[in-house]
């Protein structure tokens, strides 16, 4: 049985070894600990993972993976706070050829329908929803889709409360209901998307009548909603976790973006398909390829072009096939694959892709195991070698890259303390040791690296982004500015300069595998406020609501418990004890808590290891559970 205690983590201010695997930590110089790290990964260069960091730079990032790449010989590197968004940069890539957003923020304060899919902006994306607001007050509808009363939706013409996990059935009967009402945009849909008319089969089924049986949405609403989207001049479609963290959250992706194709709402001014990612730099991470699968700029690592580019720009010869994801390095920590890690501002050990049970004892499996963080992290406490690092944005100077693709500058505010130092320096010593010179004078000089291969930011200088407050990818040029929406191709008449076709994608629906039965009937969802912590910082907000399990009013009293009374959570998959609080959002059946609870009371930690197939994201949003009081406990004095 765990129960929450809030943890904090104190900052490194200089590096710590090992002398033996069971020995406590002494302080060491610079020079040792890289020396160490050095031999410990030079035994281990067929058996590397490594691990980089949304909260890091993007110069960070790129590093991280050349370093994975050039020194290692492997493009088995990923970061956790990409792998809940992963489904978005596939479903988009899969449409559209680039795992970005397809319309700009301000833009949505000009359209005329914004439907927010499976997130509560509100709350956990409020400079987002700043601009959804200055929309509706303009004249945009406003529809929320979600399984919660949010306080998101008290904004919205029309609130669409879906059983869990039914989001591709509800997207399939709003496919259907704008082919049968005569709505398809008919001319983009010729001309721009392929695989129509298997779409057209594959949503014949899903009526109305069927779909409110299923998600648990009325008809009208459902009706009301296609037409809406539909009919609009501009339309903007918006999703974040809601939608992403399923064991199908790429295929849930992929039917919403079916909805902008039939429409035609992509391609153009005020019209967009847009996923919110919240804070960090979860798009950076993808763009500067610190992921398996993707090189920088997005080029596939399977494309023998874009990997000849890079062997010359490197001047190495790099893998043909992809890396291993997060949840397959820890796999093979198991099985012997991996047998060193590299961390870079991440914390494993206190959380996991839907087992994080297990993830400490993967992590004390390694060989060795080397951790760069600004904070003496649980997984810097399992590590031979921790190298102090400066705080990602405070302390460093560098870009960032958000929801919107916008890059933008950020600079140092305060020196590292004690010996803490860049991460991009430490990488490049490290580097250095193991027979790599890199001469990078400074964090620009590893963008204008990048700037030179990846076309998608070769126009952004540090000068142009600090004169324009950043700009959006893709920016080829170092003079000219494209539209804030990418992807106006599709709308050209001549189809040499509208490129490849956007597919339509064939997804069925498929049930939550952890399904609710008498012995668990709750729902488990989960989701994130704005001031859910942020893994590896030091302090939480004082104002946060901590973490607990949220139930409604009517499962409260059948329980018999209340506010601040402690029980058991159990699923098929474990069992924790949490804090009641009672939110009046929710309904009889369904309950809620937040993402990354810290420690004792982590919900990812309870979830199946049903994973995407294409994202390798877990199902973190339907877990069926119970809730039991905890006996009373009495003092004999």
């Amino acid at each position: 049985m765990n129960e929450h205690r809030q943890k904090t983590y104190p900052r490194l201010t200089h590096p710590l070894v090992r002398d033996a695997r069971d020995a406590e930590f002494r302080r060491a110089s610079w020079d040792e600990a890289l020396d160490r790290v050095a031999r410990g990964l030079r035994r281990h260069r067929g058996a590397f993972g490594m691990l980089s960091c949304a909260r890091a730079t993007n110069e960070t990032n790129y590093l991280a993976q050349k370093f994975a790449r050039v020194v290692m010989g492997t493009h088995t590197i990923d970061s956790g706070g990409r792998g809940r968004h992963t489904a978005s940069v596939a479903g988009l890539a899969a449409a559209f050829g680039a795992g970005g957003g397809t319309s700009s923020y301000e833009e949505i304060e000009r359209t005329d329908v914004v439907v927010l899919w499976g997130s509560d902006a509100g709350v956990a994306d409020p400079v987002f929803f700043q601009h959804v607001l200055k929309g509706v007050q303009a004249g945009a509808r406003l529809y929320v889709v979600d399984p919660r009363r949010t306080s998101t939706a008290e904004w919205a013409e029309g609130r669409l409360a879906l059983n869990v996990g039914t989001d591709i059935a509800l997207a399939h009967a709003i496919g259907r209901e704008i082919i049968q009402a005569g709505l398809v945009h008919e001319r983009f849909v010729g001309r721009a998307t392929s695989g129509f008319e298997e779409y057209r089969v594959l949503v014949e089924p899903w009526t109305l009548s069927l779909a409110q049986k299923v998600t648990g949405v009325p008809a009208p609403a459902i009706r009301e909603l296609a037409h809406a989207y539909a009919r609009a001049e501009r339309a903007r479609l918006c999703w974040t976790l809601g939608v992403t963290g399923h064991r199908d959250g790429t295929d849930n992706v992929r039917a919403l973006i079916d909805l902008a194709l039939l429409t035609g709402h992509v391609g153009r001014p005020g019209s967009g398909l847009q996923p919110l990612y919240g804070p960090g730099n979860v798009q950076g991470v993808v763009d500067m390829g610190a992921v398996p699968h993707r090189l920088p700029g997005f080029q596939d690592v399977r494309d023998p072009d874009a990997r000849l580019r890079f062997e010359s720009a490197w001047d190495t010869v790099l893998p043909a096939q992809p890396g291993l994801d997060l949840a397959e390095m820890f796999e093979e920590m198991e099985t012997g694959g991996v047998r060193a890690v590299y961390c870079v501002g991440e914390d494993p050990a206190s959380w996991s892709e839907g087992d994080g049970g297990r993830a400490v004892r993967r992590l004390k499996a390694l060989d060795f195991l080397v951790v760069q963080d600004a904070f003496r992290t649980s997984t810097a406490e399992l590590a031979d070698v921790v190298l102090p690092a400066a705080s990602g944005r405070a302390e460093s100077e560098g870009t960032t890259t958000n929801g919107e693709r916008r890059v933008r500058r950020i600079r140092k505010a305060a020196e590292p303390p004690g010996e803490a130092r860049a991460d991009v320096d430490i990488i490049r010593d490290l580097a250095g040791r193991l027979g790599h010179v890199w001469a990078y004078a400074d964090a620009e000089a590893v963008w204008n690296e990048l700037r030179s291969v990846s076309p998608d930011h070769y126009g952004m200088t540090y000068r142009r982004l600090e004169e324009h407050d950043g700009l959006r990818w893709p920016c080829p040029s170092t003079r000219d500015l494209e539209p804030p929406y990418p992807h106006g191709r599709l709308w050209e008449a001549d189809p040499a300069r509208r490129g490849r076709r956007a597919p339509f994608g064939l997804v069925p629906q498929v049930p939550p595998s952890d399904l609710t039965d008498e012995r668990f009937p709750i729902r488990l969802t989960t989701g994130r406020r704005l001031d859910s912590p942020v893994p590896g910082g030091s302090t939480p907000s004082p104002s946060r609501l901590g973490a607990c399990v949220e139930l409604c009013p009517e499962d409260a009293e059948r329980y018999g418990v209340v506010v601040g009374e402690k029980v058991r959570i159990t699923s098929r998959h474990g069992s924790l004890v949490a804090s009641v609080w009672i939110d009046t959002a929710l309904r009889p059946g369904l309950a809620f808590t937040t993402l990354g609870l810290p420690h004792g009371t982590d919900a990812d930690r309870r979830t199946p290891a049903a994973r995407c197939p294409i994202a390798g994201a877990a199902e973190y949003r339907a877990t069926a559970i119970r809730v039991d009081k905890l006996p009373l406990v009495t003092s004999v004095g």
